[in-house]
């Protein structure tokens, strides 16, 4: 355990182990919030459960004790965390005190017990819904659903899609249920699930009533009786994705009755996020791209779409049961190398050998950063977006993305 953490508890007096678990004090527990990262098929998660023992989420528990404060809560595939925190600058551009927690920011129990605030956006991952019980958050976003942790339920698709669903479970009628129209796995699956709430669809391809719809280059905004509209050149987040995300937030900020001027200057001057499509610096006419937070297939294609120059990509990591067909016309128009970052390639050199010129193979960030240089020429983009996770080579995406920026730095 980091010093920090073991500090923080002592000094609240909490009682903790550390390098193992008393399996008889756990299993004599009244409820067990569980880490979203501990899979159900743990076996002390396993015994848990058969003892009957209610197991709750991390965000669940700080429900519990958020008191009046309106919950602002953003999930989906891809998309997420720019969402978030696109909503919390804005709300903080309209000077509402907020805080931005989940999987991004504070933990939120953590903000409700040491710095409790009115307002809260939190970023959800499924994991997190699995184990939520009363948890209803006042406005929900789901950006998308795509293939992504199929390994964690049990390589159905239709189980992590009623995951992602149950943001919206407990809602009433008076909140607001904002969701992308455009979304083929979305508008299959959203009859089948019971909404009591608003619900506000986004999209590119129709007008809507309510919600919001991009036509001709502008985005218009209506969630009551008011219409908000803006140019989509005005949007500081580039990138037909971003539209998407810009939306969703612009038509959250709405829900909270944020001044239209104020969501204007806040999506005109937003910064995008470290590690997302992050621009890190031009060498010799070639500039490097950090995209390490592309942890599954979906982001990575979002990452290639934007593109428009011929690209390096280095890809690779561990593998979540990806289906890289879905990549497949992408690389073949706009790749014209691929680095393999990962520890197993296996699948990248089945998908890609017979589409790509060249793929090579290498064991770290400088190794890659300085492979893909080589093969790169003035005016190409080296694209770092790896539609894996990390953890084979690196402690997370920040890490994989920290290492990559320095080897740029470096060149």
């Amino acid at each position: 355990m980091k010093e920090e953490y073991r500090n923080e508890l002592i000094v609240a007096g909490i009682d903790f182990e550390e390098g193992r678990h008393s399996e008889e004090k756990i299993l004599n527990a009244d409820e067990v919030m569980k880490s979203p990262g501990i899979p159900d098929k743990a076996e002390i998660v396993k015994k848990i459960r058969v003892k009957g023992i209610p197991v709750i989420s991390e965000i669940e528990l700080a429900y519990r004790f958020k008191g009046e404060s309106i919950i602002v809560a953003i999930t989906g595939s891809n998309g997420k965390t720019t969402t978030t925190t696109l909503i919390y600058h804005i709300c903080r551009q309209a000077g509402m005190n907020c805080a931005l927690v989940g999987n991004i920011g504070e933990s939120f129990a953590k903000q409700v017990a040491k710095d409790p605030r009115p307002i809260y956006v939190v970023e959800v991952s499924s994991f997190q819904l699995d184990d939520i019980k009363a948890f209803r958050p006042d406005v929900a976003v789901l950006t998308n659903i795509t293939e992504d942790h199929l390994d964690r339920y049990d390589y159905k698709f239709e189980n992590y899609i009623k995951s992602k669903f149950r943001i919206a479970m407990n809602q009433q009628p008076g909140d607001y249920f904002i969701y992308c129209a455009d979304d083929a796995m979305t508008i299959k699956y959203i009859d089948t699930f019971n909404i009591h709430s608003n619900q506000l669809p986004i999209s590119m391809k129709k007008e809507l009533p309510n919600g919001a719809f991009i036509k001709d280059g502008d985005m218009y905004v209506r969630t009551g009786q008011e219409f908000t509209s803006m140019s989509v050149y005005d949007f500081a987040l580039k990138g037909k994705h971003n539209q998407y995300n810009t939306m969703a937030a612009c038509v959250a900020a709405t829900t909270l009755d944020i001044r239209k001027d104020k969501i204007r200057d806040a999506v005109q001057n937003f910064q995008n996020l470290e590690h997302r499509m992050e621009p890190v610096a031009t060498v010799r006419g070639i500039e490097f791209i950090n995209d390490s937070k592309a942890t599954n297939v979906n982001s990575t294609w979002y990452a290639l779409e934007s593109m428009t120059r011929p690209t390096v990509l280095i890809l690779g990591g561990v593998d979540k049961g990806n289906d890289y067909s879905l990549v497949a016309d992408l690389v073949k128009e706009k790749v014209k190398a691929i680095v393999c970052l990962g520890a197993d390639n296996a699948r990248i050199y089945e998908a890609f050998d017979s589409i790509t010129e060249k793929i090579v193979e290498t064991a770290s960030a400088a190794d890659a950063v300085m492979t893909a240089y080589q093969l790169a020429e003035k005016g190409d983009v080296v694209l770092l977006s790896p539609a894996c996770a990390s953890f084979d080579l690196f402690k997370n995406y920040e890490d994989r993305g920290q290492q990559f920026k320095k080897a740029v730095k470096e060149l």
